[in-house]
């Protein structure tokens, strides 16, 4: 070939590569656009998630995402068995965003970074995500799909979130796939797993994953201990004792105790006596939790004496979890139950007061009184209340949530709504 008739193809190559990618540019660019035409332009992007340039496929399920109708569902499933981690990632995050609007800000999505094919993400505390309230019903083949990639994602990133999106949506249907997922050796699919556990919360599951209590990898251990107490495992209570007296860290004695303590189990008395009054404010707390969930009375006039004595907040608000759990559930100015009921008022406490106040409202007499504070409380108090009778409200709660709705403050008044929608849902 003479160097005119070569120089002549390479310019023909040269120019047929530019318009190949400037054709792959076009298309993004269309698929950018149809995402901000709404939920009639969907059947008109589901053809660009089987495209063959990945810069088109990603571009097509952020517009996906950023429609978030229901009619985004079906595509979003699809491209979840997409080969590349991030379309998967982000196609999960969508899903969870249709049931848990704002989820894609806070996900994993929003951590993601790409260097060519390799994607990198940073994973966010797990344990800072509430899931869905039991009045979503989601759909069954949304958790079948996730399930499915929390046992075959292409990369284990994608496997951890998929998980933790089976978590947040309370995904019961998805728990052997999340059992199978706890025989990976990957750490954060693992700890992912435990965590999605933790929010079904279904008990049968606790003696699978007793195997998890001496994991050497510190996060998943705790994760294993504090998911065992959770689900109340009583058949691990040896097991747990001997996390405790073998702990590698502090961070896991506390973690042990704390699941001990969530296990009632007069046994455990001894226990809870040798260290409640520790020098680690932690382990004094998990003992005084111990204490309360026991649920004597003869304990009352005792924890009442040492709720006034202590002076660290942690174990302070656990002295008072443990004089209302012993018996004194009434309201007066410095009574331990309006001590968690004021701490609803800090953004410091006031995720450790609530879940005592959900526990403690179980009990039909704390009920009554948290009640009767319902009306005279703050704002902070008065959403912190209706979230916990949400959560553990009865039949005779709802009267007084639904006298909420009518509340001159906007945001007590949602909160209300959402209360007696929940508390219908679990009745």
């Amino acid at each position: 070939m003479s160097s005119k008739r070569l120089v002549a193809a390479l310019c023909v190559c040269v120019c047929l590569d530019a318009a190949a990618q400037e054709t792959a540019k076009d298309r993004a660019k269309a698929a950018r656009e149809l995402g901000r035409q709404g939920s009639e332009s969907i059947p008109k992007l589901q053809p660009y998630l089987s495209d063959s340039e990945l810069d088109v496929r990603l571009e097509a399920i952020k517009a996906l995402v950023e429609i978030g109708t229901q009619y985004s569902l079906e595509p979003l499933m699809a491209a979840t068995r997409d080969n590349d981690p991030e379309i998967q990632i982000r196609a999960t995050d969508g899903l969870v965003n249709f049931y848990l609007p704002g989820y894609v800000k806070t996900g994993l999505t929003a951590r993601l970074k790409r260097a060519g094919s390799r994607i990198t993400a940073t994973f966010g505390a797990s344990s800072e995500i509430e899931p869905i309230p039991p009045y979503i019903t989601v759909r069954p083949d949304v958790i079948e799909t996730l399930g499915k990639l929390t046992r075959g994602g292409s990369t284990m990133e994608a496997r951890a979130n998929a998980a933790r999106a089976v978590g947040v949506l309370r995904g019961q249907a998805a728990i052997p796939d999340l059992l199978a997922a706890l025989r990976t050796k990957d750490d954060q699919v693992l700890y992912e797993s435990l965590m999605a556990l933790q929010k079904i919360r279904d008990p049968s599951v606790a003696p699978k994953i007793a195997f998890l209590l001496r994991d050497l990898n510190e996060k998943v251990q705790i994760a294993a201990i504090e998911t065992t107490g959770l689900l109340q495992n009583r058949e691990a209570l040896p097991a747990l004792r001997e996390a405790f007296q073998r702990a590698r860290s502090k961070k896991v004695q506390r973690a042990a105790l704390g699941a001990i303590a969530m296990i009632p189990d007069e046994e455990n008395r001894a226990l809870y006596r040798q260290y409640f009054n520790d020098k680690d404010a932690a382990i004094r707390a998990a003992a005084a939790e111990g204490i309360a969930r026991l649920g004597a009375a003869q304990d009352a006039a005792e924890m009442e004496k040492a709720f006034g004595e202590e002076r660290s907040a942690s174990p302070r608000l656990a002295r008072a979890f443990a004089v209302v759990g012993t018996g004194k559930a009434e309201i007066s100015e410095f009574s331990a139950l309006q001590y968690l009921i004021n701490s609803l008022n800090s953004r410091a406490w006031r995720g450790v007061a609530q879940p005592y106040l959900v526990e403690l409202a179980r009990k039909p007499d704390v009920r009554t009184s948290l009640h009767t504070a319902l009306t005279k409380g703050t704002r902070d108090e008065k959403t912190g209340l209706l979230d916990v009778l949400a959560r553990s409200g009865g039949q005779d709660s709802l009267r007084h949530v639904d006298e909420m709705t009518r509340d001159t403050d906007p945001e007590v008044a949602q909160a209300a709504i959402r209360a007696a929608k929940t508390i219908r849902a679990r009745l």
